[in-house]
Parts: C-alpha cells; structure tokens; sequence
C-alpha cells in the first residue's frame, strides 16, 4: 500500500500536483486495495476517459474567461449533473456543461463569482465514457478570480451515528470562523451562512477536502436526502464537530488511489458522527391517501402528533381503527370497519390535531380530508366480470334462474407460509392484511406428533400485537422433538370488510437449539445506571438479526443465533427509551452513540457456528471511551481489509466456476492473468490522464 503523506506547511498548488500525480501514478500499482481482474469471458472497459488538455489549464489564477475546454480521449456523456456536480464556494447559477464530440465546454454564468476567491468545480461522478459508462471520479477544475490558488488540505470520515457504518457521499461545509458568530447557547451558522469551501465524501465515508486556506474553520457535514445540495432539517442528516480547525495546524495524513473503488481514499483527520436532527421539523399533516377502500393513510411532519378529532362523513368515529405504522406513530392507517356497499367513491372529513405555526408554536389546527377511491378492474378480472354478465344475460333470456358462482375469499395473511419453523422464544407470528371484526380462536386447533407418531392437541394462547391490529403471536409449549399442524376453520375469522377466511393449515416445526448457537453477553456499564441496546447484525447487509433492549449490568443471553459472519452493534441509550436519539444541531448536543464489539484483536467480525456457546464480555468503558484518530483509522483498515478479503474470495469462487465451464481448463485462468494485467496497464494510463489533467494537488 502506497501513501502520499500530507504533511503541515503552505505550498503552491502545482508543486503539490507534481508530487501527487509521480506518487500516485505508482500507486496504481501498489495500491491499498488490490485491483480485481474480469474473470468472465472477453476484457471489459473499466477505464474512465482520459484528460488530453484544458483551457485555460487547471489552476489558472486571475481568470478572465467564462468559458473553459476540456478535451478527452474518448467520447463522453454527462450523466446525473443535478446531483453530481458541484462548486466549491456554491456559485449563485451553476456552470452550464456542453459536449461537442470529444470536448466538454464549461460555461460560467455572468456575475456568479466572488473577486479574490479561489473556486473548485467538482464534477463527482457527472464525467463517463460513452460507452461502458466508466466516470471519472476526482474530475474538477481550479481557478481563482484573482491571487493565488488556496492550496491546503483536509480529510475526514462520515459516518452514520445510529448504524455504526460508513455514510457516503455527504457535502463537508466549512465557515471561516471569523466570519460567522461563535455558537454559545444556540447554532444558526448552516443555516445564516454560505459555506466559504465545500468537499463531498466518498461512498466509503471519507473525504478529502481541498483548496483551504491557512485559517480556523467551524466545520459540518450534511447527507443530501433529496439531492438538492440544500440542507434540510429533519430530512437530511447533519454532523458537526467541536473547535475550530486549521489546515495549517492539522497533523500529517496519508492518501492513496482505491484501486477498486476507483477514487482517492485517505487517513481521516476528523469524524462526524451523522443523525437526523429533528428538533426544527414542524409537525403538520403533510399528505392523505387512500389506497383501499377500506384503508386511509395520513402522513405526519415527526412524530407522536396530537390528534384531537378525526371526522369522516357517513362514518361513525367508533368504526375507525388507527394502526400506528411505527412506534414513531408519523403514519397513521385508519381502517374503516364499514360494509363495503356503504363506503363511497369521494369521502370527506376533517383531522384536528396540534400544528406548528410559523413561529414553531403548536397550535390546534383543522385539516379538510378529501379521500377518492375508485376500484380499477385488472384484465382478468374484467374478463370474469364480463363471462358472468354474458351468463347471466343468457339464462335470463331464457327464463332460468341464474345465481351468481360462489367466488374465492379474499380474505389474506401476509406472508403467509404453508410451512414454517418457530423460534419459541419469539413464538409464532401471524399477520393479516386488515383487522379482524371476528376470531373465534376456540374454533382453531393444534395438533403435534412426536416420532412415535403419538398425536397430541395442544393448547394455545393468541397475544395481541401492542401496536398493531393486524399482528398476532400464537404461543404454546412448543418442543423441538415434535411436528406442528396449525388448523383455521373456514369462517372462523372475518375481517373488517366482510370477508370470512377459506380453511388455513398451517405445518410448523420448532427450532432446534442444538442446531444454532449461543451469546452470552456479560455487559459492564460505564455507570451502574446505565441501559444498552445490544444488536446482533449479520456481518454483509447490517441487517439486525436479534436484539434486546434495556441490557443493564449482567449476562444477557441470546439462543438461536444462526451460523455466519455476525457483529455485535451496542447503542448507549442514554434517556432509557429503548430506541436510539439522534443530536440536536442548534444545541450542539450529539446524537446517541453505537459502537461495534471489538476482541482482544481489534477484530469486529465473528463467526458463529452451530452448537457453540459463545461467552462475550462488553466493558462499555472501553467500548465508549472516545474515540482517537489512530482508533478510527485501524478500525477503516480492518473493515476494509475484510471486505477486500470478501471480494477476492468471490472472485475466485466465480474464476472457479468458470474454469469448470471452459473446456480449456486452465485457458480460463490465464484469460484471467491476462485481463488483469491489461486492466492494470489501462487502468494506471487512465488515471495519470485523469489526475494530470483533474486530480491535481
């Protein structure tokens, strides 16, 4: 792995160039991550266009024109500009892009740029082939309206608070502090003020900031939800940190091309821990559907909001059933538990609820409800529908009685499963697709059987779901040595539109806990009052697999932990709520904090396996204890070093496969020899083009 070092100290923007173009032109070669052949078939272009020549060259000072030539190697198209590019300071009108065959012209709109200033255009992805779409990541144009080019630089990490996990491509805006108010009791710089220099991380989290000056900056960073480069609270995801900082100040940091992800990476120097900062969203209703005939949504600003009357016409108020969607309660569904016959086309009503006015007071508010609902015939049912008519038209012709077929139920359990295994700790779930107006649940039955083949009825308990109406959890003695049949008679359930259930039979088995492993977590506050929700996530997607709150000091046992790569995720729940809380911006106050397990290796990642008993001590001091540069820096090199372990494994699997499939055996692997190093040889062509002519330093 190769790094060019950025040390302290002011130098001039071209000699900065010089010896990043020399150092990471062999990085190419050396590089952090190891570059990955094509391994299927023929080489495929994965070089981005090459940078011939500008004019006026890049980091022009004093410039005059407001039009700028970039000619390329290859012909090239311009994709997703809006969210792409971007100008670093934000110009009052963005430059307009132009292609003619192999040359892109900039044009810079009139009275959009400040005097003395030292701007960056930054294209981000915007630049590719035409062909194979390749971009060319690190594309920008330097210049300044008068003096030399601002020539220092930064890097960073952003990082989502709540998933502990990278969060890419989120904008850096940094305020000369002298220029705005220092933040005591409350923070309005990002929203008073322009930023005077802007970077943008990489999907991997980290930044490099560039063209700063030798002077104190207030610093944040801001996930664009939305994509429209304006921050906005309670959408986007915000960070900020503490102090001021200088470029000039700042210790040495390493920097190299990522060979894989085809951009420069970076050692951090700061690190935001990014959350949605929903202390300036006004509640409101924002929008009300109906997508059912028996079904409204109503979409609320935040959360938990103050609802004092809900009308609608024709409907009597105790036949509305709210389902919160969340615990957040922003989406209501209101199921009306009407006739069919009886629910218009077009209802009218009213919400009454707490609304934020302009001055962010909550005052009572009305919102007039207008709900249309129209059935729209799918082609087959169209055609049934006209097959009955005809029938019926013929029957009446002919002076027989006609009576209409008996059609199926439309009665439905979501994702529904035939067969299915049970985890008893969680019991089984069921969930129908509307409330029900009846359950007879005497009329359901469970049978087991063992392997004698000994049939048992058994008893069962349903549990109500605390917030849906929907949900429900069927409980009994379950054994892993027995067989499950779960019987619903037909009518022995109804929901709220009038549709009774056709028979459901359900086969369960029950999980086997010898077949699964087990955590015993011993958790080790920093303060004996403290609570911790501990998370069980699989290592790949981050998805949570099993979790449990409100972990005080002790052991916590999690069974059923199914065999893989897993991690173990804690959050800090500092207000004892059961949830994580993000910060508030205004009030400089972080969100909650979630931090991985490490072992005495530094390692995140650990491998379950079936029949193990795993025991895991979590000292939160250590685990909570601030983080330091050198900390997050080794924890990025291991995160990537077992991703890039990850990706060479399923490459190889691939290579593999394909050398069965080729009758030449081995022809398949030195194809592969080949096509990497013609990838290699390409790929470093490309980005000295690219870097001489965008990616200066």
């Amino acid at each position: 792995m190769n790094r060019i070092i950025f040390h302290r100290g002011h130098h001039s923007a071209k000699s900065w160039m010089t010896a990043a173009v020399v150092i990471l032109f062999a990085g190419a070669f050396f590089s952090r991550c190891a570059s990955i052949g094509q391994l299927d078939g023929g080489p495929k272009d994965t070089i981005p266009p090459v940078v011939l020549g500008m004019m006026p060259e890049n980091y022009t000072e004093s410039l005059t024109t407001k039009r700028i030539a970039v000619e390329f190697n290859e012909y090239i198209k311009l994709k997703d500009q809006q969210k792409e590019l971007y100008t670093s300071p934000a110009m009052k009108k963005k430059p307009t892009l132009l292609m003619r065959g192999k040359t892109l012209f900039i044009d810079i709109k009139d009275d959009t740029l400040k005097p003395n200033t030292t701007y960056a255009i930054e294209f981000g992805g915007a630049v590719a082939d035409n062909n194979e779409g390749n971009p060319l990541h690190g594309f920008r144009y330097v210049f300044s309206t008068g003096g030399p080019i601002d020539s220092l630089f930064m890097s960073g990490y952003t990082e989502d608070s709540e998933k502990a996990d990278s969060l890419g491509r989120s904008f850096i805006y940094f305020f000369e502090a002298d220029s705005v108010a220092e933040p005591k009791d409350y923070d309005s710089t990002i929203f008073n003020y322009k930023p005077s220099k802007i970077a943008r991380s990489n999907g991997n989290g980290i930044f490099i900031a560039q063209n700063l000056k030798p002077v104190n900056y207030r610093i944040y960073a801001m996930y664009d939800d939305n994509d429209n480069q304006t921050y906005e609270p309670g959408v986007d995801k915000v960070g900020f940190v503490d102090g001021v900082y200088n470029p000039l100040e700042m210790p040495a940091f390493g920097v190299w091309f990522d060979s894989l992800r085809h951009y420069m990476s970076a050692d951090p120097q700061i690190y935001f821990r990014m959350f949605t900062d929903e202390s300036f969203v006004r509640q409101s209703l924002q929008d009300h559907l109906r997508p059912d005939q028996h079904k409204v949504l109503l979409y609320f600003a935040t959360k938990n909001p103050d609802i004092k009357e809900i009308k609608l016409d024709g409907i009597n108020p105790r036949d509305i059933i709210i389902e919160p969607q969340s615990s957040r309660r922003d989406t209501l569904t209101l199921w009306l538990k009407t006739p069919s016959e009886m629910l218009p086309d077009t209802i009218r009503g009213f919400v009454r609820y707490m609304k934020h006015d302009s001055v962010r007071v909550l005052r009572e508010d009305t919102a007039k409800l207008r709900l249309t609902w129209r059935l729209v015939e799918s082609r087959e049912q169209e055609r049934e529908r006209e097959r009955l008519e005809k029938e019926k038209a013929k029957a009446e012709a002919e002076g027989v009685e006609w009576r209409e077929p008996p059609r199926p139920s439309t009665f439905k359990m979501e994702k529904f499963q035939a067969t299915a295994e049970v985890n008893p700790e969680q019991d089984l779930s069921i969930e129908f697709s509307t409330p029900l107006l009846k359950f007879d649940s005497t009329a359901v039955e469970m049978l087991s059987w063992g392997e004698g083949g000994d049939t048992l009825p058994e008893t069962i308990h349903f549990i109500p779901d605390t917030l849906s109406p929907r949900k429900w959890k069927v409980r009994t003695q379950w054994n892993a040595k027995r067989k499950y049949q779960l019987f619903f008679p037909t009518d022995s359930m109804e929901d709220i539109t009038g549709e009774g259930n056709d028979s459901i039979t359900m086969n369960l088995t029950v999980s086997d806990k010898d077949k699964f492993a087990v955590l015993n977590l011993r958790v080790i506050p920093r303060d004996p009052d403290y609570n911790y929700i501990l998370q069980l996530t699989d290592a790949s997607s981050n998805r949570v697999q099993r979790e449990l709150r409100f972990a005080g000091a002790g052991v916590h046992t999690i069974n059923y932990v199914p065999a893989g790569e897993m991690r173990i995720r804690i959050i800090e729940d500092m207000n004892r709520n059961g949830q994580w809380d993000g910060g508030n911006l205004v009030e400089r106050r972080q969100s909650e904090r979630a931090e991985f397990y490490k072992n005495d290796k530094e390692e995140e990642i650990m491998t379950t396996k079936t029949g193990w008993e795993f025991d895991i001590t979590l000292d939160m001091t250590k685990i909570f204890a601030p983080v330091t540069m050198e900390q997050l820096i080794e924890r990025l090199d291991k995160r990537e070093e077992a991703r890039v372990l990850k990706l060479e494994e399923e490459r190889r699997k691939k290579a593999l496969e394909e050398q069965n499939k080729s009758a030449g055996g081995f022809g398949g692997m030195g194809g592969m020899g080949g096509g990497l190093g013609g990838m290699m040889g390409g790929m470093t062509g490309g980005m000295g083009g690219g870097m001489g002519g965008g990616m200066n330093y």
